[in-house]
């Protein structure tokens, strides 16, 4: 008989194979419904966030919060009570920021709870849906439209208007535009079943950081089938951000377990430097590239001020998509970026060399999406997988692979196993 690979004999827990897998599917469902169906309207996409994250937090109610959880625990309540303030002080509604870090708390918790089988499973079917979906819309667009309608969708849920430009039935923003960066296998940006470009390329970080940190325990033909994802992505998206950040990990495949983890501390001043750098070449780049993004940031940092570092702007939040640092800065405070600075570089564990791969990896693509972009990283279509993989590998490698509750019995289980 074939011997099984690890995992292969644990029960796959399909209330976490569920909700991560309709985390990320969930747009395609709704455009699907929206016009095949019924229209749909901006409360019915945060009725399913909701009840996402409702079935989430019942879910890790249900099996308990321990001792592993208090950091991610206080993280999400330091959220609560800077939320408050800032709607407080400005006398206005605002919970993105507490959306943002009720997804990273719910899916890194659950990945404490998740096997490996079941996280297996869980990217694999992420994967294959997009796949499937990305070879439909590169061979034939009309049929991809036919199938999801983009511009009707966030024309219906976002109140976003079809290009005046373009008859496609494509999302405006994946139309690109003259001059841009492209590979030119195809004459727009794909989006797959994302509908849009932006949460594809993050995507594609996403299976990177996968790779990286978890390919040595995949199979062959799991390596191949993600790796062909990557490189189908990176061809027909057009992303500067994730063509450099996936050669910087496949060079760091080898090197981050030779990096001490107080780098991952140091990534988010050292990209914000580099910024200032860059900034300080090219102060007046306007243009929608890397440069250009990069420099546009540096500026909206040097335009805060003490009262928007302390939340008294809150209105001019959402006028820096493209910012992320000062996206958050505005809307949290600047306590709100730190605490969002230290739960990166310092909750994923740091230990075995897939742990070191996965928190490097993790710090570059969360600090340097944030100089280009803002809300991305933070969507539950990309957002609750990576979350579920960073808590899956902080208790299931080194000398704590196997202990998902702290507990006496728990305790004893694992002491027995390790002496047998």
């Amino acid at each position: 008989m074939a011997r099984r690979g690890p995992g292969e004999d644990e029960p796959i827990d399909y209330g976490i194979l569920f909700v991560s897998v309709l985390g990320v599917t969930y747009n395609a469902i709704l455009a699907f419904i929206n016009h095949n169906l019924v229209p749909l309207a901006p409360t019915h996409v945060v009725l399913s966030e909701i009840l996402l994250l409702t079935f989430s937090f019942v879910f890790l109610l249900r099996k308990g919060l321990y001792a592993e959880d208090m950091a991610p625990l206080g993280y999400l309540l330091a959220t609560i009570f800077l939320t408050i303030y800032v709607m407080a002080i400005n006398r206005a509604g605002y919970i993105d920021h507490l959306r943002n870090v009720m997804i990273i708390f719910a899916f890194v918790v659950m990945g404490r709870w998740t096997n490996e089988r079941t996280l297996k499973l869980t990217f694999k079917v992420c994967c294959l849906a997009v796949l499937a979906v990305l070879v439909c819309e590169i061979i034939s667009t009309p049929a991809y439209v036919a199938l999801l309608h983009p511009a009707e969708y966030f024309q219906n849920t976002r109140g976003v208007p079809p290009a005046t430009y373009s008859d496609s039935g494509l999302f405006r923003g994946a139309l690109g535009f003259e001059g841009r960066f492209s590979f030119g296998l195809i004459d727009h940006r794909s989006s797959s079943i994302f509908l849009e470009q932006v949460s594809l390329a993050n995507f594609c970080g996403v299976i990177v950081i996968y790779l990286i940190s978890f390919g040595n325990r995949l199979t062959l033909a799991d390596r191949l089938i993600f790796i062909g994802t990557v490189v189908l992505i990176l061809v027909t998206n057009d992303t500067r951000t994730m063509l450099i950040f996936t050669v910087v990990s496949a060079v760091g495949y080898v090197v981050y377990p030779w990096i001490p983890k107080i780098c991952d501390f140091l990534m988010m001043p050292t990209i914000v430097v580099v910024g200032f750098v860059i900034h300080a070449f090219r102060p007046d780049a306007h243009e929608d590239d890397f440069v250009g993004r990069i420099s546009s940031t540096v500026r909206n940092i040097l335009n805060m001020d003490l009262p928007a570092a302390l939340g008294l702007e809150l209105d001019k939040a959402t006028t820096f998509v493209d910012s992320g640092y000062v996206y958050i800065t505005y809307g949290a405070t600047i306590f709100g970026l730190i605490l969002f600075w230290l739960f990166v570089s310092f909750y994923p564990a740091g230990r075995t060399p897939n742990q070191k791969r996965l928190c490097h990896a993790l710090s570059l693509f969360m600090f340097l999406n944030l100089m280009i972009g803002s809300t991305a990283i933070f969507s539950m279509k990309t957002a609750g997988i990576l979350w579920l993989l960073v808590g899956f590998l902080k208790v299931n490698e080194g000398a704590t692979a196997g202990i998902r509750v702290s507990t006496p019995q728990a305790e004893r289980n694992f002491t027995r196993s390790a002496v047998s």
